[in-house]
């Protein structure tokens, strides 16, 4: 029976009121009677466009029908099949522009909504189900994996699975990579990390925190202590700075770094964060989203600042949506330009305004700079404008090749240009979601165990 409502089920979600004083998860999730009747207006499409929207190619009408037949733990078994964390990408993956990209209930009304009943069959099963793994035969073969992120995580987890010994190094003091220090947890509770960390412990995967892969501890260092193959996946976390805006004042963060301090540390926040009254946000994507919302829930006046309109922010649309529910304004094109301080500290913003152009290589419209220009005054300067390649691991690896951009030269299968060395996610494509991530460290695990077996 297919459900022909034209309208989404909606997610229930805290009041407006109540979240921007805690940090608890926003969306509480559907009932199981919400589930199967959002899955029921799947209507089986022919041609399934919507699993060509999805990066990993997911089986979605076979998962929504077996919830629309209340067999969650079988929908759960269709997902787990090409995805390592579910409730990770039902959360956080931009649907929207991916496989309900695609849904033919788009053409009238809304499309299913795939990424919530994702996290429903997700956090059903976690739920439901204790942490356990099949023993496998052990091949006596070890695989070094720096970063413990999405693509670290993906690819770990399915080389443990064939049965290598298994050990991922992290540069910083918590496992998880973005998905613990760069996404709040209103959004990604931890709970949700830690079940994904712990199913790699029950795999027999080690952890190793505080353990950079640098100049100090080299990829060459990982071969000659006995790995016989080793995965690049430590992200592009490089802050990218727009011209004119002064790091060195107290008060001027990075994106990462601010967001760090508020997932981290937030028993122990910096003097500059804690005490902030007025906080400006500089940047149109999810991480900026991410950066004001934490903001206003310190207690601050916050303002997110976009050089082009929304309409062309990469930000998920259900993000966009919460941020103005939570009365932080957003000043579309603006750019700022300057930053204005006293005896080293941070008091306000030169800004300008701007008019949208022709399109660039994105296919967005080119921010113009009018000769406007007018003044913000904030003692805390968020800047989330992008990331870049980090150097650390290829530029103390010989025989690893950069593609054009700076990102580490690796094939659809993995493969760099030095044997036995496999990278993917970010430190290959640059930034992008977490399903693509994912997607590339499953499909270097599967590389990783062909060349094993070959030698």
């Amino acid at each position: 029976m297919i459900n022909l409502v034209h309208e989404r089920t909606p997610m229930p979600e805290q009041s407006k009121d109540l979240r921007c004083k805690n940090f608890d998860e926003v969306a509480l999730g559907y009932t199981p009677l919400e589930a199967v009747g959002e899955a029921m207006r799947c209507l089986n499409c022919r041609e399934k466009p919507c699993v060509a929207g999805c990066p990993i190619h997911q089986q979605i009408p076979e998962f929504l029908a077996r919830v629309a037949e209340g067999d969650f733990d079988g929908a759960y078994d269709v997902i787990t099949q090409r995805s390592s964390l579910p409730a990770v990408c039902g959360r956080v993956c931009p649907q929207e522009q991916q496989c309900e990209k695609n849904c033919a209930h788009v053409r009238k009304g809304e499309a299913v909504a795939i990424g919530r009943l994702e996290r429903f069959v997700a956090d059903w099963h976690d739920a439901h189900t204790p942490i356990s793994v099949p023993e496998v035969e052990k091949k006596g073969k070890k695989v070094a994996v720096i970063g413990s992120g999405p693509a670290g995580i993906a690819c770990a987890g399915d080389l443990a699975a064939l049965g290598y010994e298994v050990t991922v190094f992290e540069k910083l003091a918590y496992a998880g990579g973005i998905l613990t220090y760069g996404i709040p947890t209103f959004v990604l509770p931890r709970s949700v990390v830690d079940r994904a960390l712990k199913t790699l412990w029950a795999q027999g995967v080690e952890i190793v925190t505080g353990a950079p892969v640098d100049g100090a501890r080299t990829v060459d260092d990982l071969f000659a202590a006995g790995y016989q193959a080793v995965f690049v996946g430590n992200g592009a976390d490089v802050p990218q700075v727009p011209p004119g805006l002064d790091t060195t004042l107290a008060g001027v963060w990075t994106a990462n770094d601010y967001l760090t301090q508020v997932n981290l540390h937030s028993g122990e926040l910096p003097e500059s964060i804690r005490a902030a009254k007025r906080v400006l946000v500089v940047g149109g994507g999810n991480v900026a989203v991410d950066a004001v919302r934490c903001a206003r829930r310190l207690g601050a006046e916050t303002i997110m600042v976009y050089r082009r309109t929304i309409a062309e922010a990469p930000a998920r649309r259900d993000e966009i949506a919460h941020t103005y529910e939570e009365d932080i304004p957003i000043r579309e094109l603006t750019n700022p330009v300057a930053c204005y301080g006293e005896n080293g500290v941070l008091t306000g913003v030169k800004c300008e305004k701007m008019a949208l152009g022709e399109p660039d290589a994105s296919g967005r419209r080119r921010p113009v700079g009018t000769g406007e220009f007018f003044d913000v005054p904030c003692d805390n300067l968020v800047i989330a404008t992008g990331t870049s390649y980090s150097e650390e691991v290829v530029d103390t690896t010989t025989g690893i090749q950069k593609d054009r951009w700076g990102g580490i030269a690796a094939g659809e299968d993995g493969q760099t240009s030095r044997p036995g060395v496999f990278a993917g996610g970010d430190a290959v494509t640059g930034p992008k979601t977490v399903v693509q991530a994912m997607g590339a460290g499953k499909r270097a695990a599967v590389s990783i165990d062909k060349y094993l077996s070959e030698r």
